[in-house]
């Protein structure tokens, strides 16, 4: 039987620490060539939803041998890049009926290749983005690192909290975003979640000054965090490569990538060029200063290839630019193992998702 999951079910099966976990583990096996993953693919054309949005079509895949899971993720998006203040953000529109958007996870048995399970990739996205990040704090900051500094209030924004609460002893948080409600709104409720009070505050500069941690998670084209805000010791991670200026990045004693590819692969029809918010001078093309291939990647330190941090003086960064399909196998492992063990989600004959004509 195949599974079919829900998001609800998803958030029931997979914590971040079992998330974290479960990466540690899975980024190992790749850094020794026994798991590999596929580079993004993206393709972009125009759509009749409107003359300001793009149709995106977005795949990642990679296979876990030592999990037994082969997994690809596929998203159907309707994209905008609209101005807010002096920056430019990309937006995903839920354009599908009743409002939705469209994301899913599948995932194979790499013993006889049957499809294990169907869900949606909206919850396990929030979380494996913040694990990565997570990860990042574990094998960069220091170990002492107490106050953590965030920029952005959206919904990758909580599970960046959660991954580094998951980590390192956080003590204080403090949370700048553009909208002041929304930085309300997200720190009253992140308090609850985590136990920490989280601080609103009306300056980035304000989230950034003496924090141990600065973490940068939002959907901004353009930089957020600048060199001169940088001190001592402190360990600064984003999600993206545009929210970090190249110049505060290079300026780092210690730069670590999520992996060393820099961009997906990005096909783009006639007639979308000026509307894809990631074109030439946005998003993709930034950080161009920086060569991705040469600094070490977050599985080379996790098997001690280089080395996070060697004192507590050093500045380090960590850029978590680009998602791979590898994740949601590695995740998707213990989601589907969980939930075969408490009888969670819809069971469908596997017969309705494999065939006997040859492909």
């Amino acid at each position: 039987m195949t599974l079919i999951l829900s998001n609800d079910d998803v958030e029931r099966l997979l914590s971040v620490p079992d998330c974290i976990a479960a990466l540690e583990e899975a980024y190992v096996e790749l850094a020794e060539g026994r798991g590999i993953t596929r580079t993004r693919s993206d393709c972009i054309t125009p759509t009749s939803y409107g003359p300001d949005a793009t149709y995106g079509l977005k795949s990642m895949d990679g296979v876990v041998p030592k999990f037994g899971i082969g997994a690809i993720r596929i998203n159907s998006d309707i994209l905008t890049a609209p101005h807010e203040g002096n920056t430019r953000r990309r937006v995903k529109v839920p354009a599908a009926p009743g409002n939705r958007y469209v994301g899913l996870v599948l995932l194979f048995s790499t013993a006889n290749g049957e499809p294990l399970a169907i869900f949606p990739d909206g919850v396990l996205q929030h979380i494996r983005v913040g694990s990565a990040s997570g990860l990042g704090v574990k094998y960069m900051a220091r170990k002492d690192a107490s106050v953590l500094g965030l920029l952005g209030a959206g919904w990758q924004a909580e599970t960046q909290l959660a991954a580094a609460c998951a980590v390192r002893d956080i003590k204080e948080i403090r949370c700048f975003s553009p909208r002041e409600e929304s930085r309300e709104s997200f720190s009253a409720r992140m308090s609850g979640v985590l136990g920490i009070a989280v601080t609103p505050v009306d300056h980035p500069e304000a989230a950034i000054r003496g924090a141990d941690i600065a973490l940068c998670a939002t959907n901004s084209l353009d930089p957020v965090f600048f060199k001169e805000w940088i001190e001592p010791g402190m360990h600064i991670g984003s999600i993206k490569k545009p929210e970090i200026d190249p110049a505060a990045a290079l300026a780092c004693d210690r730069l670590a990538v999520h992996t060393h590819e820099d961009n997906p692969i990005i096909v783009t029809a006639k007639g979308a060029e000026e509307s894809q918010g990631e074109s030439k001078a946005q998003g993709w093309d930034l950080a161009h200063e920086i060569d991705f291939s040469k600094y070490p990647s977050l599985p080379e330190l996790i098997v001690g290839r280089a080395t996070g941090r060697d004192n507590d003086d050093e500045v380090t960064c960590f850029i978590n630019h680009l998602g791979l399909g590898y994740q949601f196998a590695a995740a998707g492992s213990v989601i589907y193992r969980r939930a075969v063990e408490q009888g969670v989600g819809n069971r469908l004959p596997t017969d309705w998702f494999t065939e006997t004509v040859h492909p």
